[in-house]
């Protein structure tokens, strides 16, 4: 078990009726806000009316910035970037998803920052400042509510990148799973896809295998998660999965599930956000169809244990193939598609796939080589 410093500043309000309660809390940061969200789901759900009716009671004004892709773009950011300089808003609220707190997090970022936002991105800076920033989660899935990371495309230069710093840890988000309520069944089945990817890439790529207490939260939030969307796809108005599903997202990716992990990385969402980048899917999609592949890989190159156990604590299976069987399944039963043939992305353009993955994976510092992603991929055909 290696050495680890855990710290998340980021205050959490769970339950019913809470989206109210994120008002009071932004008010001690500022008076004028960016509303950051997307195609207008909050309107449908409630949510926009009750927050902006809290907000207005307590004296804060609203500047709307509305319209966040699902997989939010520069160009986006950037107009947010001058609309919150243009109001001089004080902080940012986002009301959404994952794909919207992304964007809320680099538009604090942006604000506060002399040069162009993407230098965050690109690593020619860092994030030292940002706006204070408070969430009201309308979809679990990413666990960007409670941690300090971002994903951003240049729609531009086809480069699906991220950036982090402490400054872009929310301060207070709210989680209400009653917003979750009417999620269409795609973005259920993308949110759990992506929880589960978050838990199993410091599982299955840290040098250190021997960190027990982390594989059982690792296992136990993969259950929670697994078990919640049965429920969820079953009955889409079951109070206490949607409830599960919530806080095992947020719970996948806050730092808690990688503790004590050791020269981990994040090798499938390096080969996704060039899906992403390159097909605008959905990145829940996207892991889908990597995941698998990549087990298969890894079964090649690491061997069956790791499998082995996952699969016996989460799917009760025996072996390492009958573990990723499992996973597909899963996968398959969300709706979510598990080869690049079912996305329509054709297996001639995996070369092309391979190439844009390799500008994130050296970014991160992966060592890997565009012929073994090429190989992952040929995988997935």
């Amino acid at each position: 078990m290696q050495n680890f410093t855990f710290s998340n500043p980021t205050k959490i309000i769970f339950g019913k009726a809470v989206v109210a309660k994120l008002a009071p809390e932004a008010a001690k940061a500022g008076k004028s806000a960016l509303l950051v969200y997307g195609g207008g789901s909050i309107k449908k759900n409630g949510v926009y009316d009750v927050l902006t009716g809290a907000l207005a009671k307590e004296g804060i004004t609203i500047t709307e910035h509305h319209g966040v892709k699902p997989n939010p773009v520069l160009s986006h950011v950037r107009a947010g970037i001058k609309k919150a300089r243009e109001s001089n808003c004080d902080i940012i609220i986002a009301a959404g998803g994952g794909s919207v707190i992304d964007e809320a997090k680099a538009i604090a970022a942006g604000v506060r920052f002399s040069g162009d936002v993407w230098d965050f991105f690109s690593g020619k800076a860092q994030i030292r400042e940002a706006l204070p920033l408070f969430t009201a989660l309308t979809l679990p899935a990413t666990g960007s509510e409670m941690n300090s990371g971002c994903v951003v495309t240049n729609e531009e230069t086809a480069q699906k990148f991220s950036a982090m710093g402490p400054a872009l840890f929310p301060r207070v988000s709210v989680l209400d799973p009653e917003t979750t309520m009417t999620l269409p069944r795609a973005q259920v089945a993308n949110g759990a896809v992506d929880s589960i990817a978050h838990l199993i890439e410091g599982y299955f790529t840290t040098k250190d295998a021997d960190v027990e207490v982390t594989d059982e939260i690792v296992h136990a939030l993969a259950r929670s998660v697994i078990a919640s969307t049965g429920r969820i796809l079953k009955d889409p108005s079951d109070y206490n999965a949607r409830a599960s599903m919530m806080w095992s997202a947020t719970l996948a990716l806050n730092g808690l599930a990688t503790c004590g992990y050791g020269g981990m990385n994040f090798i499938n969402h390096a080969i996704e956000h060039a899906l992403s980048a390159l097909y605008d899917i959905a990145h829940g999609a996207g892991l889908a169809i990597v995941m698998p592949a990549w087990f298969r890989h890894h079964l090649e190159t690491a061997g069956p244990a790791r499998l082995e156990k996952f699969g016996a604590a989460v799917f009760g299976t025996k072996t390492a193939e009958e573990a990723i069987t499992a996973f597909e399944d899963f996968f398959r039963k969300t709706g979510a598609p598990v080869r690049l043939s079912e996305a329509k992305i054709p297996a001639a353009d995996i070369p092309r796939i391979a190439a844009n993955a390799m500008g994130l994976i050296r970014m991160w510092g992966m060592k890997h080589e565009q012929p073994e992603i090429e190989k992952i991929l040929n995988k997935a055909k």
